[in-house]
């Protein structure tokens, strides 16, 4: 069985001729995530099958994403303690002039679709999978009016997938939820929530605090956690983003308790007793703004070594900006032409489990390299690469490690060791699988048996 066909074994599309037709689209897809349609699929007729797949109303793009949801849930019942990284990005088709059902986005002028992900992902950082994906489009461009309720307001969607995600994630696992400013909302730190879940949130408001619910002064946030002595600084290594490029940070840290207090307009809510973390960069390399981190937690913070592993926790959030690129660049999702806004929902839930395969491979390579790429590639896949690397036509008896055949498919993509990026990323395995697919394919021709 593929991993695509485990990964799917309980989708149902209200037919098992259409679940059958699914894991075949993800298994071309997923083999060449970077061609295009026409490209990747294997004969004419599978050209065919997946755009009448995408156009077939009884196809709910939600059970998709639902079936690979399961599977995630059981990778992380395996850990303590795991990630959910929330994050809003955009798929812009504004040349696709003829596509139906898209509104604006952020760009006034620009049409496309919005989609908030919520990827969860291990302490170590290795991606687990998406735990939920909301897709819509805009009427129209929203007023900046603030008095809104926030079931009325966009933001909302932080709160309700809060809600989904507390609901699947198993009891004895503790959840962490990952936002960056965007999800500074004080609703979502009144919210009630199950008692492993957790916020680690960067924020953008300076809200009023109290040191103490019992005293009447009130301290702007950001002057508050300033008053508090430097605790201690250790060297976080920072991933590459298109506005830097990748270092080592030295970053000082402080770190208190203290009680947010509900806006004005909110004065319904209580009190709310969390941690806080500054962490700064003193010294950047030239031309390199600093890093200025303010996270806001529920996470108790008694010690330098606990406010530590919050801002590495933090610095993970980086996984679901590099999911949302591999979708985008690397499936190439905006390139898609489909005349409806409810096609391209389809293959964005279709996508996401190519998306997620590849930045798993990349980390997973990276958090445990040893490990046998037995039962990751196919016998067909892992020997073939090997001898094309090694320019060889003897296979070795023994499957080699992931971290190695990482490497070999990243060379293939254009990977130089000893570049600038230490570890193989995401763009050149996406690349180098395309060429392994080749390459295997001829493989088989050759050794049939």
């Amino acid at each position: 069985m593929s991993w695509i066909s485990e990964e799917l074994r309980d989708v149902d599309l209200g037919d098992e001729r259409r679940n059958r037709r699914l894991v075949q689209i993800v298994e071309d897809l997923a083999a060449q995530p970077n061609a295009s349609v026409p490209q990747a699929m294997r004969d004419a007729a599978a050209v065919q099958g997946v755009y009448d797949f995408w156009a077939n109303r009884r196809v709910q793009a939600e059970e998709i994403v639902a079936a690979h949801a399961r599977r995630t849930v059981e990778r992380m019942s395996e850990h303590v303690t795991i990630l959910a990284i929330q994050d809003t990005t955009e798929l812009d088709y504004s040349t696709h002039r003829s596509t139906v059902g898209l509104g604006p986005i952020s760009n006034p002028s620009s049409r496309g679709l919005k989609v908030h992900t919520v990827l969860a992902a291990s302490a170590e950082g290795v991606p687990l999978g998406v735990l939920h994906q909301m897709v819509w489009s805009r009427d129209h461009v929203r007023s900046p009016i603030k008095r809104r309720d926030i079931e009325d307001k966009e933001s909302y969607r932080w709160l309700e997938r809060l809600d989904i995600t507390s609901a699947i994630v198993p009891s004895a696992v503790r959840v962490v939820t990952i936002c960056d400013r965007e999800g500074d909302i004080y609703e979502l730190f009144a919210r009630a929530r199950s008692q492993n879940s957790e916020f680690l949130i960067r924020a953008a408001q300076n809200r009023n605090t109290k040191s103490d619910p019992e005293i009447a002064e009130v301290q702007p946030l950001f002057a508050a956690i300033r008053q508090i002595p430097v605790q201690g600084a250790f060297c976080l290594k920072l991933q590459r983003t298109p506005r830097r490029a990748a270092r080592n940070a030295t970053l000082t840290v402080r770190y208190t308790q203290l009680w947010l207090q509900p806006p004005i307009d909110k004065a319904n809510l209580s009190a709310i007793a969390v941690s806080v973390i500054l962490a700064e960069e003193e010294s950047p390399p030239a031309g390199e703004s600093p890093v200025s981190w303010l996270l806001v937690t529920t996470l108790p913070i008694p010690n330098f070594a606990a406010a530590r592993q919050s801002l590495v926790w933090y610095a993970s959030r980086w996984l679901i900006e590099r999911f949302h690129y591999t979708l985008k660049s690397g499936c190439r999702l905006e390139s898609l032409q489909l005349q409806r806004s409810d096609r391209l929902h389809r293959a964005l839930a279709t996508y996401v489990i190519v998306a997620w395969r590849l930045l798993w491979l990349t980390y997973e390579a990276r958090s445990h390299p040893d490990q046998s790429v037995a039962g990751i590639l196919s016998e067909a896949e892992w020997r073939s690469l090997y001898c094309t690397v090694h320019q060889t036509n003897t296979p070795p008896v023994q499957p080699p490690s992931l971290a190695e055949c990482i490497e070999w498919i990243a060379q293939l993509g254009g990977y130089v060791e000893g570049g600038e990026d230490r570890d193989p990323g995401v763009k050149v395995l996406w690349r180098g699988l395309q060429r392994l697919h080749d390459i295997a394919s001829t493989w088989q021709l050759l050794h049939p048996k």
